[in-house]
Formats: structure tokens, sequence, C-alpha cells
């Protein structure tokens, strides 16, 4: 009985062993058809197409908050007191130099004038007497030069009454813009009350902005910066025009005013962003936006390189990148000129994969494209 169950028990485990061998074989040559089926197929490639890095001029920039100012800005206030006769205040209308604004009322003014005008005519027929007199001696030198001097006071009066209506008639100094008013006929005004901002129309605007002493030492007249009014819109070119004598003791910054000409001038009190160069120009590389990747490794790029059997494949670069001109994006260092990089495209590459280099569309497919893409 105990040989039967030993040979029952080595024949279970000659099948067992069999069977195992038999699935390691299977397996093993299953896997070597799996090898010799993939030795046989293509390597993978990624289409792509690429750009040549290029050498170009680069002066590194920085950005600063500024204000525009009109040319000539001013607070329009009366000088006398008075009441309010006639407004001609219309807000954000443009006025000529000389154009009523507001008249003051001047009836009593007026009053003493016209009785200053008829004593200075009879001061001055005074005189003419006195002069006739003089030349026959019948009158004294000291009557004539009374006379004079009557005349003399009279015509001063004169001057001073006509002096306080124009003081009450109020005009506008130059060529300007009409800010928001609330002045009304038969309002009376104290001395010195705001009556409106009148701010000059003309082709040109004042941009005045900050920048640190290191940046302010560089600058000089006549150096361009790039003022943007809004986010969308392009940068308007404007002219360094002064430089403050001194720097802020507090915060260590210079002021600059810059000038810009031209139509569509950005609004006087508006905030701008003003783009200042900073230093010397030096040579750069310039890339396409497009083929610069962020990671967490920091800034990188694909170089394309042929291999040993000639076919060209992906190489991750590291590179230290700059400021952004147009589409194209400055390389400090990591990148030599000349070299091909991934352009569009290149974030679907790895380290070392196989690219097919796809010819760049011209630019009428391109267009064709964007308004096929429209529709």
């Amino acid at each position: 009985m105990n040989r039967r169950n030993w040979i029952g028990t080595v024949l279970l485990l000659a099948l067992v062993l069999s069977t195992g061998i038999g699935l390691v074989a299977w397996k093993y040559e299953s896997i070597q058809d799996s090898v010799a089926a993939s030795a046989n197929q293509p390597e993978p490639m990624e289409s792509i197409t690429v750009a040549v890095a290029r050498e170009v001029d680069h002066r590194q920039t920085t950005t600063s908050i500024g204000t525009v100012l009109a040319l000539r800005s001013v607070m329009l206030k009366n000088e006398l007191a008075g009441t309010v006769r006639e407004v001609r205040l219309a807000p954000g209308q443009i006025v000529e130099a000389g154009t009523l604004l507001v008249a003051l009322d001047v009836s009593v003014e007026e009053a003493d004038l016209k009785a200053q005008e008829a004593q200075a005519a009879l001061t001055k027929t005074v005189l003419n007497r006195r002069q006739n007199l003089n030349q026959e001696l019948a009158t004294t030198q000291e009557e004539v030069d009374r006379a004079r001097a009557d005349l003399d006071i009279a015509q001063a009066q004169i001057a001073r009454t006509r002096a306080i209506i124009a003081k009450k008639t109020i005009r506008a100094p130059f060529r300007a813009r009409v800010g928001i008013a609330d002045v009304h006929p038969g309002q009376y005004l104290d001395e010195g009350t705001l009556l409106t901002t009148l701010q000059g129309v003309g082709e040109a605007v004042h941009v005045d902005f900050t920048v640190a002493q290191q940046v302010a030492a560089g600058l000089r007249d006549g150096e361009t910066v790039d003022v943007f009014a809004t986010g969308e819109a392009p940068p308007i070119r404007a002219n360094i025009i002064a430089l403050d004598a001194r720097v802020d003791p507090t915060t260590r910054n210079a002021m600059i005013r810059a000038r810009i000409e031209g139509s569509n001038l950005p609004a006087p009190g508006a905030s701008v962003r003003v783009r200042v160069p900073v230093g010397l120009s030096r040579k750069a590389v310039a890339i396409p936006v497009s083929a610069l990747r962020k990671g967490p490794g920091g800034d990188q790029v694909f170089v394309i390189a042929p291999d040993q059997d000639h076919k060209s494949r992906a190489h991750v670069r590291q590179v230290e990148s700059g400021t952004m001109v147009g589409d194209q994006v400055v390389i400090h260092a990591g990148l030599d000129v000349g070299e091909t990089i991934a352009a569009s495209g290149s974030f679907k590459l790895r380290e070392g994969v196989l690219v097919a280099i796809a010819p760049e569309p011209s630019p009428q497919k391109q267009a064709q494209a964007q308004t096929v893409s429209k529709d």
C-alpha cells in the first residue's frame, strides 16, 4: 500500500513538472515571437517643423508705471467774487484760445467805466484849455501839470475798471478740452472757486514715470521707450525729453519724462505701462516662442541633430530665456547661433526620439487655413 502511494506521488510530481516545463517553453517562444515582430516594426517618428537660432542685437528692459499728462493743464478758478451771468462750459467740448467760458455780472463796473470815461474826457478838455492859456501866459505851469495829473488819474481808473471787467470775464487761455463743470447762471462765486479743468489739446502728451537710479543713470535725452496704453494695443513710441535733477531719497527712484506725438493719444491722467531699456545692447540668440518649453527643471528646447545613421533626432537642451520680442524669445545661454531646434510640435517630443521635419506652410496657405477656421 505504501509502495503504491509513493509511486502515485512520483507520477503526480512528474506530471506537474512536465506541465510547468511546457508552459515555460510556450511562454518563451511567445516572447521570442513578439521580439522578432517588434524588431521588424519601424521606429516611432514625430512630425515637426524646425527653426534656426539666429543672432540679434538685444537690450534688456524694465517696466514702469507712468501717468499721461497734457502739455498744458489748468484748474480753472475765478480770481474775483461775483454772480454768474453767463456759462458756456460744455464738458468734453474742445474750445479755442480766447473762447468765453464764464462771465460774471459786471453791471456795476460798466457803470463806473462810463463815469470814468466821462471824467477823463473832462480832464482832457481842461488840460487842453490850460495848455492854451499857458501859451498866452494866462495861467501857471503848475496848473497845467495838475490838469495833466488829473487826466493820468482818470485814465488809470479806466484801466483798472477794464481790468476788473476782464477778470470777471473768464476765457480759455489755450486750446483745450473742457472738464466736468457745475456752474450755473445766478450762482454766487467766492474768490478761487473751482469752475472746471482744462486739458490742453494738441498733437503730443507727456508721460511721467519713475525708474531706479541705476536705470536712470544709463538713460539720455532722445532715447526711445515703449508706452502701452491698454493690454491688447500695440506699443506707442515715446522719446525721453527730461530726467529729474535729483533722486528721491526715500525710494531711490528718479523721475523721467517722455513725449508722445501723433494721433490717438492716451487721455491725460491715464495710467500706462512703460517699457524702458536698460544698459547697453548686446548680441543674443532669438528663437520662435513656440520652440521654448517650460518645465519643472527650467526652460528647455529640443535641438535637432543627426545620429550615426544620419537620422534626425531630438535632444533636450536647458536654456536661459529672456524677454519676448514680437513672436520671438531671446535666449541668453544654452543655445548657439545656427543650431536647429524644433518649433511647432515640440510639445510631443522626448529625448532621442526620431523626428520627421515637415516643410513650413506658405503664408498663402496659412491665410487660407485661418479663413477656413473662421468660417
